[in-house]
């Protein structure tokens, strides 16, 4: 046999052993098998939820109106969002020929709001500012005021739509009370004993009231609603610092600043009487800082 056939025949033993030890010793690791990858999990989308919708609709057994449209408002805005759509309109012409003819009954209007909202408004709650806001716009649409009443409630289950909450309001029907008239008078004397004060500088942009302002704003609004005459005054306080005259003009800039503010939570300028009594009228001390803090007011009061 020859060098180069016996060099080939090893090749080829070399080649055949080292095949065969290696499927023998390979055969338990897998080898010789088609290894399937795993399926790619499946990723599920969070569940977006519904926006709710709350209908324009009214059924007393006497008068019924339902419209899939209602008044809207921005997250966080007592601002009604214009224009109204036709079925809502059409409503409000209706409700306002059933009021007329039927003076006995009143308006429920009851806003909706969420916890999680900012309460910018005047009112004690952001449900309560958006049905004076509706409240308002149907007293420009010619149904009497004193005919309406307005609540706020607590909504957290509702969802917005594009930043929407598509009609957080709704209506009621219902006899004006017996008593209607002493609860105003009681009104009108808790007012008058306990005033809304506002401590500010005229150079300020803003008013931030306390649950208990707030509430006092809402008393004020109700009492000039029932009452057709009725007015509020709003005067201007100051401390003694610097010349009288300056003093008066200064406290006149208070009211009318404090005016502006109730003008914009919905109390009609008509209804507004802004005055000043400059540093003639102290309460404290103009001593002390903190005398002259406290004689540094506003009062809004009932006329």
């Amino acid at each position: 046999m020859t060098r180069t056939t016996t060099n080939l025949l090893l090749m080829l033993i070399t080649i055949v052993a080292g095949t065969f030890f290696y499927i023998t010793l390979c055969s338990e690791c897998g080898g010789g098998t088609t290894v399937e990858p795993e399926p790619p999990k499946e990723v599920v989308a969070p569940e977006i939820p519904e926006a709710t919708s709350y209908p324009f609709a009214l059924n007393d057994g006497e008068y019924s109106y339902n419209a899939n449209d209602n008044y809207n408002f921005n997250i966080s805005s007592s601002t009604i969002l214009m224009p109204l759509s036709e079925n809502v309109q059409n409503g409000i012409g209706g409700l306002k020929s059933f009021l007329d003819a039927n003076l006995g009954k009143v308006l429920n209007i009851t806003g909706f709001y969420k916890s999680d909202e900012t309460n910018s408004s005047a009112f004690p709650n952001l449900g309560l500012a958006r049905a004076n806001a509706v409240k308002n716009h149907l007293a420009s649409n010619g149904i009497a005021a004193a005919q309406m009443n307005t609540m706020g409630k607590l909504m957290d289950d509702m969802v917005p739509k594009d930043d929407i909450y598509l009609g957080p309001v709704s209506y009621s029907l219902d006899d004006k009370a017996e008593n209607a008239d002493e609860e105003l008078n009681a009104l009108y004397e808790k007012i008058k004993a306990d005033p809304l004060v506002l401590y500010f500088n005229s150079a300020q942009a803003s008013i931030n009231l306390d649950a208990e302002q707030r509430q006092k704003v809402a008393d004020i609004s109700r009492y000039l609603d029932k009452r057709a005459d009725a007015s509020v005054n709003v005067i201007g306080h100051t401390d003694n610092t610097g010349k009288a005259s300056t003093n008066m003009r200064l406290g006149l800039d208070r009211a009318n600043f404090a005016k502006a503010y109730l003008m914009k939570n919905g109390i009609s300028e008509a209804k507004i009487n802004a005055s000043t009594k400059g540093q003639t009228q102290p309460i404290e001390s103009n001593a002390t800082k903190e005398g002259q803090a406290k004689n540094r007011r506003t009062v809004v009061t009932l006329n």
